[in-house]
């Protein structure tokens, strides 16, 4: 089992298991003398797995399970998972462990941020968007009227154990969802050469008539990538936790992709947080040929290499649309500017500060 951290002036402030399987979690979390499960009802049995592993420790205190959806990813939500741990007499040495996809690890890890002025948590992620992104690097957080993560804080988990077991049931479309997070990594960063291999690994997959035997047959590769990003990740967060610089390039495609999942919400139109982060790369390679900072072909590459993944590569809705919704951006800064990330090749992203005028005026 691989182990990455999180490391910040020499102290080690979270770790990352990847390559275990979910009955191994139950040891990590024995240390702690109150352990509280919060779950997706959709990984139930996950948990049961892990409450097995703590049926003789004495420190399992219960488990809340929650609907985790975009609708769902509120501040109510934040607030029924506190009074869970206020019923049950959490204290604040208590260890809040969240089991399911980047919805459910943001807000069980922003109600421990918050309740009682903090405890502690830790995740075990449950599809691959969240193994290679959400539930590495410390943010949390909840919508607010339409607005992607408006809401939230940057808090460390004590730990993240990441099981490849969990991919071969994901709906297909949710691990699809994934992949576009996984590409988004190595095309920030590709120091390990992963990433032509990872187009062509999910490629396969995409194109095998029995997926989720297809992802079985591929755990090793998909182990690889997986621990790699984090690593990635990891290697970022450590360096800027709080979003001061270079971790503003893990934002690629962000800009646009939030963008387009509230024009989504608003108009009731079923978009996906990794495909809605697929067109954003497009878009942002895009606009990385019209600043100049690519050569031309670089949106035509990364849009055929995320099609062959099966991602979806157009915004059903146009730039002067999506404009409106980044001036709410919560990267916008004072004067409507936004770090907008650009490609200059696969492997090598820029910031490039301008406004969203600008950007919406090469983009047409």
């Amino acid at each position: 089992m691989a182990e990455t951290t999180i490391t910040v002036d020499g102290k080690v402030l979270s770790r990352v298991y990847a390559g275990a399987s979910v009955k191994d979690a139950a040891q990590y979390l024995l240390p702690y003398p109150e352990v509280f499960i919060v779950c997706d009802r959709h990984v139930v049995s996950y948990a049961k797995i892990v409450e097995d592993g703590l049926a003789h420790a004495g420190n399992f205190k219960g488990t809340l399970v929650i609907e985790a959806t975009e609708e769902k990813k509120t501040m109510d939500t934040v607030l029924k998972i506190c009074a869970f741990l206020l019923s049950r007499g959490a204290s604040r040495k208590a260890m809040v462990f969240a089991i399911g996809g980047g919805i459910t690890t943001d807000m069980a890890g922003f109600a421990a941020s918050i309740y009682k002025r903090g405890c502690r948590f830790a995740y075990l992620p449950t599809t691959l968007l969240s193994q290679v992104d959400a539930a590495i690097g410390g943010k949390t957080g909840v919508n607010y009227e339409s607005l992607k993560n408006m809401l939230g804080v940057i808090r460390q988990p004590d730990f993240t154990f990441e099981c490849p077991e969990v991919l071969e049931t994901l709906p297909y479309r949710d691990f699809v969802s994934g992949t576009a997070e996984l590409l988004k990594t190595f095309i920030i960063d590709d120091s390990a050469n992963l990433y032509g291999k990872t187009v062509n690994v999910l490629s396969q997959i995409n194109n095998a008539s029995d997926k989720a035997a297809a992802i079985k047959e591929n755990r090793d590769a998909l182990v690889q990538m997986i621990e790699a990003a984090a690593a990635v990740k990891a290697g970022v967060v450590s360096r800027d936790q709080f979003e001061c610089g270079e971790r503003r390039k893990l934002n690629l495609g962000h800009t646009f992709a939030h963008a387009i999942e509230h024009e989504a919400r608003v108009k009731n139109v079923d978009i996906a947080h990794g495909e809605a982060v697929a067109m954003g790369m497009v878009l942002a390679a895009r606009l990385s040929e019209k600043a100049g900072m690519a050569e031309l072909g670089l949106e035509s590459l990364i849009k055929e290499n995320l099609k062959v993944c099966g991602l979806p590569v157009e915004s059903p809705f146009p730039v002067e649309t999506l404009a409106a919704a980044m001036k709410l951006d919560k990267k916008a800064e004072t004067g409507g500017r936004i770090h907008f990330v650009l490609i200059a090749k696969i492997g090598d992203v820029e910031m490039k500060d301008m406004t969203v005028e600008e950007a919406e005026a090469l983009l047409k």
